[in-house]
């Protein structure tokens, strides 16, 4: 049965048991590669804060699966690696198995992008092909599928950035690979809740729908503060300024504006980037309350409550996780978590602003 057929015979998708059906899979293996694509995230921010990015020196899509087999292979392997600045001035000296250690890491890190790109598009055309995709889904998907591939090749840009000048990845690169697996997590999601049946709730409608604008903004705030959190990584920011609430006993920092032109200092001085992402993270928790205690006031519908709450908590509580990773100057551990937390923290604001979006919607609908 072909895509357009299965909308002859289901033409409100959704709305009857075997279009019900084929948007339950489709929503269940969505949910699978989101899962995946979040897994990604938190190992590729192992694969950073072990210093394991510039281990794999070559790009090979394919081939590049099968990892060294033999003594001779890791030899090669290892060879390469001594070549770029990263190991000729920290790590020269190392061992093959301490290379093995981070090798491990992003070769995991590749791995697990390859098999992610297999996950989506393999069930895609089975889908498209057996006909349950909704009418234009295929096209949505393929976009995804798109993105995800523009993806693998940022992550080999970012890498390349590494391999001749520098002992480690350029920050602006890392930002932008660290943005899109946010954008393409983002994407998951939302196209998943787009599958879920709705349920209107006529309980706070008005209210809602008079400021629906919020739960967007603050998607895109958390947005905005993962973009701002990638240069703190790229720039290792974190390691510094390790007191809080003030940074070095000051308020504003020194060296905050020692870089010209001025636009540098807002991604390259160190001091700017943990001094923005600071003050960022506090208007969006401060936001994230106000929203929730908002929504409760106007008694709004159940699901948008519900998620506004879980977004303040988890904003709340990634701010909390933040603080205690600075304190202590980025251990592995919490660092891996700050990040896992913040993919967590995206979900939960994407899944807000879709609420707030449906709901605005029924609301304006039901006082048409």
């Amino acid at each position: 049965m072909t895509t357009s057929s299965f909308a002859k015979r289901h033409p409100q998708a959704g709305n009857d048991g075997a279009s019900r059906a084929s948007d339950g899979l489709v929503q269940a293996w969505l949910a699978c590669v989101a899962i995946l694509v979040l897994a990604m995230i938190v190992v590729g921010g192992a694969t950073r804060l072990t210093d394991s990015g510039l281990s794999i020196t070559e790009w090979h899509p394919l081939l590049g699966a099968i990892p060294p087999l033999t003594d001779a292979d890791w030899q090669t392997a290892f060879a390469k690696y001594q070549t770029i600045p990263q190991y000729t001035s920290v790590n020269k000296g190392m061992s093959l198995d301490a290379f093995k250690a981070i090798f491990w890491w992003e070769w995991a890190h590749r791995f697990l992008g390859r098999f992610i790109g297999l996950a989506f598009a393999l069930p895609l055309a089975g889908f498209w092909l057996t006909g349950h995709l909704r009418t234009g889904w295929g096209t949505r998907l393929l976009g995804v599928l798109a993105l995800g591939g523009l993806q693998g090749a940022i992550g080999w840009y970012m890498v390349k950035s590494g391999l001749a000048d520098r002992i480690d990845v350029s920050p602006y690169r890392l930002a932008l690979h660290l943005s899109v697996a946010f954008a393409l997590l983002s994407a998951l999601v939302w196209l998943i809740l787009d599958l879920k049946p709705h349920h209107p709730d006529d309980r706070g409608q008005r209210a809602a729908a008079a400021q629906p604008g919020l739960a967007n903004a603050l998607a895109v705030l958390v947005f905005t503060q993962v973009i701002l959190g990638g240069f703190v990584a790229g720039l290792k920011a974190g390691r510094a300024f390790n007191t809080w609430p003030l940074m070095d006993g000051h308020v504003i920092p020194d060296g905050i504006a020692q870089l010209n032109p001025w636009w540098l200092n807002l991604t390259e001085n160190m001091a700017t980037v943990q001094f923005n992402h600071r003050l960022a993270a506090y208007l969006i928790v401060a936001l994230g309350i106000a929203n929730a205690v908002r929504l409760l006031a106007t008694r709004a519908s159940e699901p948008l409550a519900r998620s506004g709450i879980a977004l303040a908590l988890g904003l709340v509580a990634q701010m909390t996780l933040g603080i205690a990773t600075v304190l202590l100057a980025v251990p592995i551990g919490l660092g891996v978590a700050h990040q896992g937390l913040a993919a967590i923290v995206m979900v939960i604001a994407v899944c807000h602003a879709h609420a707030a979006t449906q709901n605005a919607s029924a609301a304006s609908s039901a006082l048409a």
